[in-house]
């Protein structure tokens, strides 16, 4: 006998790959915790960068704003998980405001101002097209390449792990929680025939594979002198 799927099944399994996503995307906002830690305790950002943060933070909201009903009616669980992104990355970004040098707090301030004025204008601008179809297809290509830079940044820790032949700066859980994050929205895209979604966190996915393959490959090689300051320059 043949099971067909339903739409209603479609559905169900669809909201449940979303639910998964947000879940693990937990993993990947509260990675940035223990630097935070240190900054606390120390009272100075030290030579942490909070480029990421920002570029982030960005990322979220435009995302965000796509899953939104304003642009896509049946991406919820998009808008859930980049909403509680951005919320992480804002925090994270007034913390280092607050220990910040005063120069430097000047630069994340306008930098954080930049980033609102844009987010504000790709709002705005989204709203005066008039064909919903048209708005859609602008920011999902937005948000997807968006997206697709993300996912593209652990290209320097994959290139970082080789080069040192150790896995001291890719975390497991944070290589873990980026691939089973990537494999449930990849899912999800796929269920929602949303290439805006399956597309981007299609790459993610195999650059999360490629993440693990690599721990379990270099585990236990770690040398002495392999030991570079990656999370002053990409933290």
């Amino acid at each position: 006998m043949i099971y067909s799927i339903s739409k209603s099944d479609l559905i169900v399994f669809k909201d449940a790959a979303g639910v998964a996503g947000n879940i693990f995307a937990l993993g990947l906002f509260l990675s940035p915790i223990s630097t935070f830690k240190r900054i606390i305790r120390n009272r100075s950002t030290e030579q942490f960068s909070v480029s990421p943060y920002i570029y982030a933070l960005l990322n979220c909201l435009i995302c965000s704003w796509y899953g939104s009903p304003f642009i896509s009616t049946d991406n919820v669980m998009v808008m859930t998980v980049n909403s509680t992104g951005a919320v992480f990355q804002l925090v994270y970004i007034i913390l280092f405001i607050v220990y910040a040098e005063k120069a430097i707090k000047v630069t994340v301030f306008g930098l954080l101002l930049a980033v609102f004025v844009l987010f504000a204008a790709t709002v705005v601008g989204s709203l005066q097209i008039a064909d919903g179809n048209i708005r859609r297809l602008s920011i999902g290509l937005l948000s997807g390449v968006s997206l697709i830079s993300m996912f593209a940044s652990p290209l320097f820790i994959i290139n970082l792990v080789i080069r040192t032949k150790s896995v001291q700066f890719m975390p497991f859980y944070l290589s873990l929680s980026t691939f089973l994050m990537s494999t449930s929205f990849l899912l999800y895209g796929i269920l929602n025939y949303d290439a805006f979604i399956y597309v981007p966190n299609g790459i993610g996915s195999i650059l999360g594979i490629t993440q693990l393959v690599l721990y379990c490959h270099y585990k236990g090689q770690s040398t002495d002198d392999s030991r570079e300051s990656l999370i002053e320059s990409y933290a």
